[in-house]
């Protein structure tokens, strides 16, 4: 009877691990495969599609007759690394990545 409960126990925690990972994995899209697809004129839309609504807006503003839209996607396996999405009228016009500087407590 123990063993029973055991073995249920560890099957349970063990589906608690798989579906733990497999969130984690679906979470990380800064594969050289997407970032490879991205490309510049590209829309806000298509971006996401892409990498997915996991983003921070970073910075909005209106610049003359533009509207300036900044997304910031973090790497999720380098917690110091950001990349940064500029969009003017909704079009993708650069990117590039930033990274946190350390403190010294790091």
């Amino acid at each position: 009877m123990y063993m029973k409960k055991f073995t249920v126990l560890i099957l349970h925690a063990f589906v608690i691990v798989l579906l733990s990972s497999c969130v984690a994995y679906t979470a990380v899209h800064m594969t050289s495969s997407n970032m490879n697809k991205i490309e510049l004129g590209m829309s806000k839309e298509q971006l996401t599609q892409i990498l997915g609504s996991t983003y921070t807006i970073a910075e909005k503003r209106v610049e003359g007759d533009k509207a300036i839209e900044v997304l910031s996607y973090r790497e999720l396996y380098d917690n110091d690394e950001f990349y940064m999405f500029v969009f003017k009228n909704d079009k993708l016009e650069k990117w590039y990545r930033e990274f946190k500087e350390k403190t010294k407590d790091n």
